[in-house]
């Protein structure tokens, strides 16, 4: 299993091992700084499963990678309160039409590209019209805070650091940015092998995350001294997610195919993505989405 540096209620729950166990299987874990880490790990085998934005599988397609996608995410129309497009406090920048002409700082092939590219899209901007400079989040909070970066395309928990400090200001959140969600993705190899078993592993983590939804304040309680952070900052975090899965439908793959043609569009991937590359055949997804997650 890959995950993120921003931390993993299904590590640190430890409900697949609990369910796997008995099954003998063993999981192992292996963290990445954000989602584009985590996808070339997988393009050479190193993981089998992985939570990423929408954005990190279509470069890695782009990149032939051998991978799949597994399972979505559920949206909301609260979905994006935990993505920001920021400036230091007292930055002259009111609106992302004033960013034109400024160097943006995020992690290249992230989720915040996609963000950003639609957010400027919005007011008649073009990608082409800022300076971006890539920087993974946990290299680009302290910087941002210290005032060294004028744009910053950001998420919780370092969104949430900084709001903390009292050192962010947010122009944009995410929230109707017409993203289809994220994805856990998976090694295409082992996917086509273990159907079943990526059955018992989707149906966990939806379970951890609808328990998440539904008790928030004992998941700040369960996440906090994981993270190493206190349990006002992780409120922050956990009030603005949303939790759940959703299968991998025609709908769905449509709706991602629209973010892979947009960076097409914008010269950001080097050829055209046809997303249906990297999923699987219905009968597939029939054998390893469970009853219990939503199929819209």
């Amino acid at each position: 299993m890959g995950y993120q540096v921003s931390g993993d209620l299904v590590k640190v729950s430890g409900v697949l091992e609990k369910r796997l166990q008995p099954l003998g299987v063993k999981v192992e874990w292996l963290q990445f700084a954000q989602g584009p880490q985590m996808m070339e790990a997988m393009n050479v085998g190193r993981i089998d499963l992985g939570f990423v934005g929408e954005t990190p599988p279509i470069f890695a397609q782009a990149a032939s990678s051998p991978i799949v996608y597994v399972v979505g995410s559920r949206i909301t129309p609260e979905t994006g309160k935990n993505s920001v497009i920021a400036v230091p406090p007292n930055s002259p920048i009111k609106s992302v039409r004033d960013i034109k002409g400024q160097t943006v700082v995020f992690q290249r092939a992230s989720a915040s590209h996609y963000f950003i590219i639609r957010a400027l899209e919005e007011v008649g901007l073009k990608i082409s019209d800022v300076t971006v400079k890539s920087l993974p989040n946990v290299e680009a909070t302290a910087p941002f805070i210290q005032g060294r970066i004028p744009v910053w395309v950001t998420g919780d928990p370092y969104y949430a650091m900084a709001e903390k400090a009292g050192k962010i200001r947010v122009i944009r959140d995410a929230r109707g940015i017409n993203s289809p969600g994220g994805y856990y993705v998976a090694y295409k190899p082992f996917a086509v092998e273990n159907l079943a078993l990526l059955k018992i592993v989707i149906e966990e983590i939806d379970k951890i995350e609808q328990w998440a939804a539904r008790n928030r304040p004992q998941a700040v309680k369960l996440l906090a001294p994981a993270q190493k952070i206190d349990e006002d900052l992780m409120a922050r975090i956990i009030n603005r997610r949303t939790f759940g899965r959703r299968a991998i439908t025609p709908t769905l793959l449509k709706e991602q195919q629209r973010v892979a043609d947009l960076f097409f569009q914008n010269k950001v991937i080097p050829k055209p993505v046809n997303v249906t590359d990297a999923a699987l055949t219905s009968a597939q997804y029939a054998a390893l989405t469970p009853n219990s997650i939503s199929q819209s």
